[in-house]
């Protein structure tokens, strides 16, 4: 007898290509291609915020999935369900809507995040109880629900709690997988306690007079994972570098697994990418040189075959490093290089992003709107990738960028150096530097801008780059490993 396609459901706040935050949307675009690929069957489930184009992405109603009731504690609020297909797969991705919630154009946000927290608590609250529901309404039957960030952490407590009893969950299992410990999903205790009945509410977990979500998804899994074993060791004993969440994870105990991130080498893929200009090989690494015209172009830069390109691509946060950026900023346009910086948030750092451009238009370009097309034209475009990130879990963005022919410079603050081998002699794939600071990052830049005149050696370090193996089989193979096993 042929064994039966476990059914798994992923529940996620940002999915590429339809809404993209931090790397978690890449990852999301592609691991559940590649468990489907292990022999599960995968749908997914995230919110139909305003900016999602239905026409764009092709979102279409379902009638059977419209009016779904979702009892709150003092009210019932009516859920709308759009559905379209994963880009390059057939997954079928469910967006939960609800004009009231999500009309406005803010994602989620929590305290820490700053932004509309109340309004940002009332409608995961929604969420994760629609979820349930449409579950239910579908009449698919997960055996896991694997819940990605804060944005999932409630999902996990409502499936042990108010739905524990239901036929349709009494046996599944719980998978919780931390991207970004430092976003905890931080909010009021008195918000919740408004909207979720005393079972729920209670098993939330809770310091003071606020409510912790993905310390929440940790306590009810079966299964907790993170994006590399170095970022797992790392999170689970040190304090600082794990938001205070080090005890929580330890408690895990075998619960607790560090699986690397992987990437789609058919979605990344330069010789088949159809949203750069030009499509490029190992065997034709020269065509680069024309997606680095097409780029310099578009955000306004001359073109200069000597003068190397570096990128920034991130959010201008504490943690995803504004502060290293903006210290950094003076002596980075001291170099021979251009500079193009692609991102938003603090709006006081995007003002004085502006500034520096206007003052040295040859050699920094900014760039706010994210568009998938030039997400990938940037990949493609640069010579340099500059990740200044103080902790990054594994992220996905140095394997783009390698995959490409394009170098990346990080901080060695996680488990991204998991995946990028440091130059040293002949060796190696990219740069990376261990004191979080300005002057680091500076001197490993003009270590990689010696490096960027001598070709042939250059030449020889994307190639490296180029040849190594990202793809998901690996870990794909590992997560359905331990998902047969939570399932006994």
């Amino acid at each position: 007898m042929a064994r039966r396609n476990f059914r798994v459901l992923y529940v996620s706040g940002e999915v590429s290509p339809f809404v993209r935050v931090s790397s978690l949307a890449d990852y999301m675009a592609s691991f559940p291609q590649a468990l489907e690929e292990e022999g599960f069957e995968a749908r997914i489930m995230m919110p139909k915020y305003g900016i999602i184009n239905d026409r764009k992405f092709r979102l279409h109603d379902v009638l059977r999935l419209s009016d779904i009731e979702v009892r709150l504690k003092e009210k019932t609020d009516l859920l709308h369900v759009k559905v379209t297909a994963l880009p390059s797969s057939k997954i079928q991705t469910y967006f939960l809507y609800n004009e009231k919630y999500f009309k406005r154009n803010g994602l989620f946000s929590d305290i820490r995040q700053g932004g509309d927290h109340k309004g940002s608590a009332e409608k995961l609250i929604f969420f994760s109880v629609g979820v349930m529901e449409t579950l239910v309404r579908l009449g698919w039957q997960p055996d896991i629900i694997h819940c990605h960030d804060w944005y999932a952490g409630l999902v996990a407590l409502l499936a042990r709690t108010r739905y524990a009893k239901h036929d349709f969950f009494k046996k599944v299992k719980i998978v919780q997988t931390i991207h970004n410990v430092y976003r905890q999903g931080i909010f009021q205790t008195k918000i919740f306690q408004k909207h979720l009945d005393a079972e729920v509410f209670n098993g939330l977990e809770q310091e003071g007079d606020e409510v912790n979500l993905l310390s929440t998804g940790i306590r009810y899994a079966d299964l907790v994972t993170t994006t590399s074993d170095r970022y797992a060791t790392m999170i689970a004993h040190d304090p600082e570098i794990s938001f205070g969440m080090n005890k929580v994870l330890q408690a895990c105990g075998d619960r607790f697994h560090g699986i690397l991130n992987g990437m789609d080498t058919r979605q990344w893929n330069s010789s088949t990418d159809k949203l750069i200009k030009k499509r490029y090989s190992v065997e034709q690494l020269e065509i680069k040189l024309e997606d680095k015209k097409v780029l310099l172009e578009e955000v306004g830069l001359p073109f200069s075959e000597e003068t190397p390109a570096a990128g920034i691509i991130i959010n201008f946060d504490a943690y995803q490093g504004l502060e290293l950026l903006q210290q950094s900023l003076a002596a980075l346009l001291e170099l021979d290089m251009q500079l193009i910086v692609f991102g938003s948030g603090d709006k006081a750092f995007e003002q004085i992003l502006h500034d520096a451009a206007v003052e040295h238009p040859e050699k920094l370009a900014i760039r706010g709107d994210f568009t998938d097309a030039f997400y990938h034209q940037m990949i493609a475009g640069l010579d340099l990738l500059i990740m200044p990130s103080r902790i990054e879990a594994c992220g996905m963005m140095q394997m783009f960028a390698m995959n490409y022919g394009t170098v990346p410079l990080a901080y060695a603050g996680g488990g991204i150096v998991d995946t990028i081998e440091e130059v040293a002699g002949d060796q190696g794939t990219g740069f990376v530097f261990d004191e979080y600071t300005p002057e680091a990052l500076t001197a490993r830049l003009r270590e990689a801008l010696v490096l960027f005149a001598d070709k042939e050696r250059w030449r020889a370090l994307l190639l490296e780059g180029m040849g190594r193996d990202f793809s998901w089989k690996g870990s794909a193979e590992r997560y359905a490993e331990l998902y047969r096993n939570v399932l006994g």
